[in-house]
């Protein structure tokens, strides 16, 4: 190839098999280092390309093709030839400006775009909502702000006002949806979360976009805890909604049987929802779950729920199709929002389900461990939030029995009931 002219350039195609092309300044008065790079897409731009003095090969690129003249670049690359042979990297020195003139939005859309590949475990859904809380929070309170120049005390005072509601908005999503941003500790903590990955992203090594994380060593907002059973009585009401409102048409099969079975499984939402029929062994009463929030992991199934998932229909590779197209069904938090009002279940979240399931099984005296099998906690010390459920039947027992000793004492009570004592099993003498 000769020396870059407006011909040679205006001749330069994308490569035909989708690498990137680049063509050098050859010939007489030709500039050594200074070329065309042609992108797959067609997108091309001049750039020079040299060595430092610690023997590196860096790449700069000048300008766009069409904006710039060749004869215009090539003055622009010789300049930055100069300062390479006086010891300089112009391409190094780029980049410290534009890290100094980074603001945290920029710094947050570089790392949703680019994380993921530095995270290949990490789930598309945890994307989706680092991504909520980042145009939620992050943005509104610190977008403006330069990367490189956040503070420690910057970061404090981010989870603070997040959890006193600064960034509380009511957003338009869809056509016909919104999203209620709220504030709270809890909200704050998981803002913060996000936050933290992110500017640890950013300092790591290899990108160097920010000197450190100033994230680091600020504690999290503790959020309150919210532990919700439904009492039979509520399990009571909310099956009678479930029937009429389905009965009524105003609640479909599959948000029906998407409620059941979170009730039955004590599964979480997410594992309910993208549940496939290839994952369900009716036979052995399984869920074989390749991907859940702490792995694959094997759930076994209830009677009940086995019996519910025979009857659905099998119309496609979702346990619950979507109403239209090949996805699965997702609109399960307004459907609830309705039956919890219609069963008048003030508070209760679908997950609140899963607590449910957890406090029944408590309640029937089933062991901590066993109870954390069934609901797939890798860690006992996740179960140990249903611990102080256990009290209950054991309380029930000594009431009981403290009932029956004390009305023989006081002799309003004669043999032939003491007879129907119940003792208690795996009792000792």
């Amino acid at each position: 190839m000769p020396k870059l002219t407006k011909r040679t350039v205006d001749a330069i195609r994308p490569d035909p098999h989708g690498r990137e092309a680049f063509v050098w300044d050859t010939g007489d008065g030709a500039l050594k280092g200074f070329g065309v790079r042609m992108m797959p897409s067609g997108i091309a731009s001049y750039l020079v390309q040299y060595r430092t003095k610690e023997g590196r090969t860096r790449r700069l690129v000048i300008g766009k093709l069409g904006v710039l003249t060749p004869d215009e670049a090539r003055k622009l690359a010789s300049d930055k030839l100069k300062e390479v042979a006086t010891g300089g990297d112009p391409s190094a020195e780029r980049h410290r400006v534009r890290r100094e003139a980074l603001i945290i939005a920029q710094l947050a859309d570089l790392y949703l775009a680019d994380g993921p590949a530095a995270k290949p475990n990490k789930k598309a859904s945890s994307w989706t909502t680092d991504r909520s809380n980042i145009e939620r929070h992050v943005k509104p309170l610190l977008g403006r702000k330069l990367a490189a120049s956040l503070t420690h005390d910057d970061v404090v005072r981010f989870q603070r006002d997040v959890a006193a509601g600064k960034s509380k908005a009511d957003v338009k999503t869809r056509k016909r949806g919104r999203a209620i941003v709220d504030g709270g500790p809890g909200t704050a903590a998981r803002s913060l979360a996000v936050l933290g990955a992110m500017l640890e992203w950013a300092a790591h090594p290899e990108r160097k976009l920010i000197p450190a994380n100033p994230a680091k060593g600020v504690k999290l907002l503790q959020g309150r805890k919210q532990e919700r059973f439904l009492s039979e009585a509520e399990l009571a009401r909310l099956a009678d909604a479930l029937t009429a409102m389905e009965g009524e048409h105003r609640l479909s099969p599959t948000a029906t049987a998407a409620i059941r079975l979170l009730l039955l499984s004590g599964c979480r939402k997410a594992e309910i929802l993208s549940l496939r029929w290839d994952w369900v062994d009716v036979e052995r009463g399984l869920l074989r779950l390749p991907d859940s929030k702490t792995g694959a992991k094997l759930v076994p199934l209830a009677a009940a729920a086995v019996k519910l998932l025979a009857e659905l229909p099998r119309g496609g590779d979702y346990v619950l199709p979507a109403a239209k197209g090949a996805g699965h069904y997702t609109g399960l938090q307004k459907d609830w929002e309705r039956v919890r009002a219609r069963a008048e279940l003030a508070g209760a979240r679908i997950h609140d389900l899963r607590h449910s399931f957890a406090s029944f099984a408590v309640a029937d005296g089933n062991s901590l461990y066993l109870i954390g099998k069934v609901l797939g906690h890798k860690q006992a010390r996740t179960t140990e939030i249903y611990a102080h459920l256990a009290d209950d039947p054991v309380r029930a027992v000594a009431d009981r029995t403290a009932a029956r000793i004390a009305a023989a004492m006081s002799g309003t009570t004669g043999r032939s009931d003491a007879a129907k004592v119940v003792p208690i099993r795996g009792s000792r003498s």
